[in-house]
């Protein structure tokens, strides 16, 4: 069993950062895997990663220490998984893509086209009797749909699970590529059918997660065995706060869509590292379902966290690193994949051994990082059950579902088995909320005001009118818009009241 590979990667800042902040950043650099970030008040939290890039790293620097080992997997029939994650203008695109995937400056690659030089090297490498077939798909989740970049067309792909396979994207196109060239072409064209808008964050905002799936099947010459390799590629869209992007209309929609599918994505990453074994929902988003794999299953995984160093963006950064650390906890059972049954046998032994491991608690000289993850694991599970409590005693469960989409559409992340952290950010959107509506009742209560001086107008005017009938049906029109804003006010002074209920006392 393996630990996901977690690294975290600090973009240089930008233009409008500078602007606004100068050259202050949020994090101070204390080795290559450990750093101190200075969160919104001032406080400073350390962190420690598989690997961190600071903002001068080079994109080779990341495909070497990230991607190139499980490239090499791949090759050998051992599924692998790289996931980039983070903020919107983040730098995940840039980082998996670089400025472009054909005609690109050598230094300015990014995973993606280093991925597809990595595997064909270490296929013209390998011994002459065993022969390769290398094939790709590439999907976008757009608006909770899986959509075929290579046929469009095909705007709903579905996802099922195969026991020898895993999880499979029914129906995807799949391209042969016999070398490099044939592949960046293939990915450049489906890369133009990427759904992307343009945010105050991010002129080029991705609206959907993009999934890159490379199979790689072996077959030896001596003995006629085949072997399958599946290297998967994920560019998840950024978190957005509404608030920064000034996302409206469709542009909203899809970000409420990905805000969800990230939520759901947060959700399964808890339920992984609990330690209870409950139920993992991987089906609560088709992105969870896609990574149902390589986060439980048969992969080798490796995540990459995009971060800006700006402290004003330090909220969401924090909220990255977060999850982070907390994936660092999963841990995955890869293995060789091949259609020969005594291969899977000597897996169901492997994870027999695995359970047994868990079950049992010998004293070895790990026995002391052992307990204090149970510890950990147990505190965690602790605080979650004191904030299920809470909600329950505070809040029905329509109310809830209110809350949870509140949190979506404000694109706020947070760690559920920390109880400060829920709080705050509870107290955050619900004040937001009732600021809003409290705006509303303003506005309203003047047009009622306006409204009521109409109607006093009018009345004196009918008092004193000779053509009462043509009169009488103005009066009636404007009576009735009076009646419709008294019972908006109070709607509205209803809603003030609900969301003020919902604040936690501490």
């Amino acid at each position: 069993m393996s630990n996901v590979t977690v690294c975290v990667r600090f973009r240089p800042l930008s233009l409008k950062e500078k602007k606004v902040h100068g050259d202050s950043v949020c994090i101070t650099c204390l080795d290559r895997e450990s750093f101190i970030f200075k969160d919104e008040k001032e406080e400073d939290l350390p962190f420690c990663f598989d690997r961190v890039f600071y903002q001068d790293s080079a994109q080779a620097d990341v495909y070497e220490f990230l991607a190139l080992p499980i490239v090499q997997d791949t090759v050998k029939a051992i599924n692998g998984t790289i996931i980039t994650y983070g903020q919107t203008g983040a730098g995940k695109t840039y980082s998996m893509e670089g400025l472009g995937i054909l005609d690109c400056d050598e230094n300015k690659k990014g995973l993606l086209p280093r991925v597809v030089d990595g595997l064909f090297q270490c296929i013209n490498s390998s011994p002459e009797d065993i022969k390769y077939a290398v094939k790709l798909s590439m999907v976008e989740i757009y608006m909770e749909k899986v959509r075929d970049l290579f046929d469009l067309s095909k705007d709903n792909v579905q996802i099922k699970e195969n026991k020898s396979q895993g999880i499979i994207l029914s129906g995807a196109s799949e391209m042969p590529i016999l070398n490099t060239e044939e592949a960046l072409k293939c990915l450049s064209r489906g890369i133009s059918n990427r759904a992307v808008g343009e945010t105050q964050m991010n002129v080029s905002s991705s609206r959907s997660h993009c999934v890159y799936v490379f199979s790689v099947q072996r077959e030896s010459a001596i003995d006629k065995r085949v072997k399958t390799g599946k290297l998967i590629l994920v560019d998840l869209a950024g978190s957005e706060k509404v608030e920064k992007t000034g996302a409206e209309g469709k542009v909203l929609e899809e970000a409420k869509n990905i805000n969800k599918s990230l939520s759901s994505l947060g959700n399964v990453i808890n339920a992984l590292t609990n330690g209870r074994g409950n139920h993992i929902p991987y089906r609560d988003s088709k992105l969870t379902r896609i990574l149902q794999d390589a986060l439980g299953g048969n992969s080798r995984t490796a995540l990459l966290c995009c971060c800006s160093p700006s402290s004003s963006n330090a909220s969401e950064s924090l909220s990255t690193l977060r999850f982070g650390t907390r994936t660092k906890l999963i841990k995955t059972p890869p293995r060789t994949n091949t259609n020969d049954a005594n291969d899977g046998k000597a897996f169901l032994l492997q994870v027999g051994d695995h359970q047994i491991e868990n079950s049992s608690c010998e004293m070895t000289s790990d026995d002391a990082c052992e307990d204090t993850q149970v510890t950990v694991r147990q505190s965690l599970t602790d605080s979650r059950d004191k904030i299920l409590t809470k909600l329950r005693e505070n809040l029905k469960e329509d109310d809830v579902r209110l809350l949870e989409e509140l949190f979506i559409v404000e694109g706020i992340f947070f760690n559920p088995s920390n109880t400060e952290e829920f709080e705050s950010a509870c107290d955050d959107i619900i004040w937001q909320t009732v600021s809003a509506l409290e705006r509303t009742v303003q506005e309203l209560r003047d047009e009622v005001e306006e409204l009521n001086k109409e109607n006093y107008k009018l009345k004196s005017e009918l008092a004193g009118a000779s053509t009462w009938s043509s009169t009488s049906v103005a009066a009636e029109g404007k009576k009735n818009h009076f009646t419709w804003a008294i019972s908006i006010v109070s709607l509205a002074n209803s809603l003030i009241w609900l969301f003020s209920m919902f604040l936690f006392k501490p």
